[in-house]
């Protein structure tokens, strides 16, 4: 077996091992998650899924209960996977697998996550290795809330490349 030796990221940001993040696309309410570097998939807790066909493609629709709003606001994504993962118990679950846009402090960037019920647990989201891998992010486990607050200003546009219309 060969070992792999980590890169150190030049301009690495370090971060805690729980943290204040966004996501934009359900809404601007900032959740507490704990960065869980023991965990390949990202885990976001959602209640009340229904699944949907929409012009051939597998749409899921589901609650966020913390997210302060009320029952009825129903979110929708498209399907990207559905995977056997693990849950805390170590059985494992076929979950449904989305793509959403995260924030964490100034970062932005799109993040696979899977739905699942976790109102038992302490942290709402849980942010695993492969939402934070190539971001030059280093988790210090001793630490909490490093990143501050989520930046949800629009990010400017690069000007060497133009959108066109």
């Amino acid at each position: 077996m060969q070992i792999q030796r980590a890169k150190v990221p030049k301009e690495k940001k370090v971060i805690g091992w729980r943290e204040h993040i966004a996501l934009p696309d359900f809404g601007s309410a900032e959740l507490e998650a704990k960065i869980d570097t023991g965990a390949r998939t990202s885990a976001l807790h959602a209640v009340d899924l229904a699944v949907e066909n929409r012009g051939g493609e597998e749409w899921i629709s589901f609650h966020v209960p913390h997210l302060g709003e009320a029952r009825s606001v129903r979110h929708c994504a498209r399907i990207i996977d559905k995977r056997k993962i693990k849950n805390t118990s170590g059985v494992a679950q076929v979950r449904y697998v989305i793509r959403t846009t995260l924030v964490l402090g100034r970062k932005q960037w799109q993040v696979e996550v899977s739905l699942a019920d976790r109102e038992r647990m302490k942290f709402d989201i849980i942010l695993g290795r492969t939402a934070i891998r190539r971001r030059k992010l280093l988790v210090a486990p001793g630490k909490s809330y490093l990143a501050g607050s989520p930046d949800l200003r629009p990010r400017v546009a690069n000007h060497r490349h133009p959108v066109t219309h």
